[in-house]
């Protein structure tokens, strides 16, 4: 099983063609959201919901975790779950996915009190910033390179290059026997 998790900042025009992707070839994912792709795209939010996908959470304002004190953590988690409600209707599913990585055993101890499990990754690659995109093929080959059963790859759906690799990729990991899961099959919803 591969678990594709998807960070999202901001919407450039790639979440959409992400979906579409997801949709074409029966896969699920979790995207990883901050209040500014709440507010600036909530439609987008329910189409990954109603498609049966979860979205977790990635903080209001992106901050590194490691920085804050208790209550600054609970006001970014809260108010990204309170907004993704208020502009779709939909609870946030109990995930959240450190912004940059960066955490502290507080940010996770906080998390966890709130009732979110905590989301690492198993395979990242520079993709985040589009005006230096790694690739289309560059993309495909670490997928097909660091592949492994339970992997929890950071896509970031702002990348143009995995965007247009996704596709391959999926259909690759199903040749190699591999389905798409759902990060609740391994901390089940309570």
């Amino acid at each position: 099983v591969i678990y594709l998790t998807f960070d999202c900042g901001y919407e450039n025009g790639n979440t959409e063609p992400i979906l579409d992707a997801l949709k074409k070839h029966n896969a699920k994912g979790t995207f990883f959201v901050v209040g500014n792709f709440l507010e600036t795209a909530p439609e987008i939010v329910k189409r990954m919901q109603k498609e049966g996908h979860l979205v977790g959470n990635h903080t209001c304002t992106h901050p590194q975790m490691s920085k804050l004190g208790v209550k600054r953590l609970k006001r970014e988690i809260l108010q990204c779950a309170r907004t993704m409600k208020k502009l779709t209707g939909y609870e946030m599913d109990k995930f959240i996915r450190p912004p940059e990585g960066n955490f502290s055993m507080r940010s996770v101890k906080v998390a966890q009190s709130l009732g979110y499990a905590t989301i690492f990754r198993s395979l990242a690659y520079y993709d985040y910033d589009t005006n230096r995109q790694p690739g289309k093929e560059y993309v495909i080959n670490r997928f097909k390179t660091y592949y492994h059963n339970g992997m929890i790859p950071l896509i970031h759906a702002v990348s143009k290059s995995n965007t247009q690799a996704l596709p391959t990729v999926i259909k690759y990991l199903k040749k190699k026997g591999f389905r798409y899961g759902t990060l609740d099959e391994i901390y089940p919803k309570e």
